[in-house]
């Protein structure tokens, strides 16, 4: 059904849903096709003010492009955050591009190739090693470039976060260097040329759970004071990792920003003023920037009933959204947000099953939902779409065209 408060934040013209204060069917027009994504520049500006006042100052806010790296987006965040994480040598690019200077860019993730290290070395952006392995690599690639790299140790910690849709650390991981590991390889790093400068220690995503968080928080700083204290070199860069999560359900409760904040000036006010103060700070922050900030718009073309069932089949799909299909980690399938663009604000009227227009019976997109009635030619909107949208989904599935991307 649709969320009246999370379709609320976009805007009206008459009924219509706007973006941009443009309403999606002159959008649509505009794309000249669908399926497309909207994303709104007014909320993404909001989102970073909201965590400018509700962080402490000292904690620096870094933007994680793998959750949208569409470049338009990535430049209008740059101009309102402290740096860029990237995962891939696209991403690097895309950040360099922009006008963050190259110290302020970390280069994350397992399985870095040698020609990905080399061109984030040349460029200057801190490499943040996830293994032995690679920090020895990084450091030979250094010395044939006659290039001092800057890098950071990846922790995979000794604590898992509960609540988390993703857990990126605790117990066996891919990504980082087990705590136990690390100092010994900082006594490594002592003796190579490399520019060391600290930590990334992040243990899960998508978490709304304040509580949670900021005990994982605690833990983090905990962990990162124990490995300054083992460290020959001094540790002036801590990435606490994200988490931050946004409700995609309607049982969803919106995560409680206060209270992280809260919890975060206490940390910096004490253990990390007095066991890192040399350190500059940083969250790194994906979803919660931009995943309440986009739509994704889908137009119905063809309506069928089977067996007491009403399908709207629209245009779009998991090629496009994997999440919303609910194959891109959920254990149990909840929908996403939908509404019809043109009655956004009308009552339901009907139930119906949403489903894309691949060959799969996995290409769905709601379930059973309460909306106005729809035909063939209307335009449905997926909320919460502005992360982990396009560039997350199975696009070359059944070799269907690519949406387009706009921002607002």
């Amino acid at each position: 059904m649709t969320d009246h408060a999370t379709a609320a934040a976009f805007g009206r013209d008459v009924g219509r849903l706007t973006v941009g204060g443009v309403p999606v069917d002159r959008l649509a027009e505009r794309a000249g096709s669908t399926p497309f994504f909207a994303y709104d520049r007014r909320l993404l500006t909001e989102r970073i003010g909201l965590l400018r006042a509700t962080l402490p100052p000292e904690v620096k806010l870094s933007y994680a492009v793998k959750a949208n790296p569409m470049p338009a987006v990535v430049q209008h965040l740059a101009g309102l955050v402290d740096g860029l994480d990237v995962a891939s040598a696209l991403e690097m690019r895309t950040a360099l591009d922009t006008t963050v200077p190259p110290e302020r860019i970390s280069f994350a993730g397992p399985g870095k190739t040698d020609a990905e290290l080399r061109s984030a070395i040349a460029a200057g952006v801190t490499v943040e090693m996830e293994s032995e392995n690679e920090a020895d690599r990084v450091a030979a690639l250094g010395r044939v470039l006659g290039i001092r790299p800057r890098v950071a140790v990846r922790v995979n910690p000794d604590f898992a976060v509960k609540g988390s849709g993703m857990r990126l650390g605790g117990g066996p991981q891919q990504f980082g260097v087990d705590a136990e590991r690390v100092p010994a390889l900082l006594k490594d790093l002592e003796r190579a040329d490399v520019d060391f400068l600290g930590f990334h220690i992040f243990a899960g995503s998508q978490n709304l759970h304040a509580d949670i968080l900021a005990e994982a928080q605690r833990r983090t700083v905990d962990l990162a004071v124990r490995l300054a204290g083992e460290s020959p070199l001094p540790v002036r860069y801590l990435n606490l990792g994200g988490g931050f999560g946004i409700p995609y359900h309607d049982r969803d409760v919106p995560l409680d920003l206060a209270a992280i904040g809260a919890n975060l000036t206490e940390l910096v006010a004490g253990p990390i003023r007095a066991g890192l103060p040399r350190a500059r700070v940083a969250i790194e922050l994906g979803r919660y920037i931009v995943g309440e900030a986009g739509v994704y718009v889908t137009r119905v073309i063809d309506r069928k009933e089977s067996r007491g069932t009403t399908f709207l089949v629209v245009d779009g799909g998991l090629h496009h959204q994997l999440a919303a299909s609910g194959n891109f980690g959920q254990v149990i399938r909840r929908n996403y947000p939908l509404g019809v663009a043109t009655r956004i604000d009308g009552e339901p009227e009907e139930t119906v099953t949403v489903v894309g227009c691949l060959c799969t019976p996995l290409d769905l997109l709601g379930k059973d939902v309460s909306l106005p009635r729809a035909g063939v030619g209307d335009l449905i909107v997926l909320f919460q779409a502005g992360a982990y949208g396009l560039t997350a989904s199975p696009t070359a599935f059944l070799g269907h065209p690519a949406p387009a991307e706009m921002l607002l």
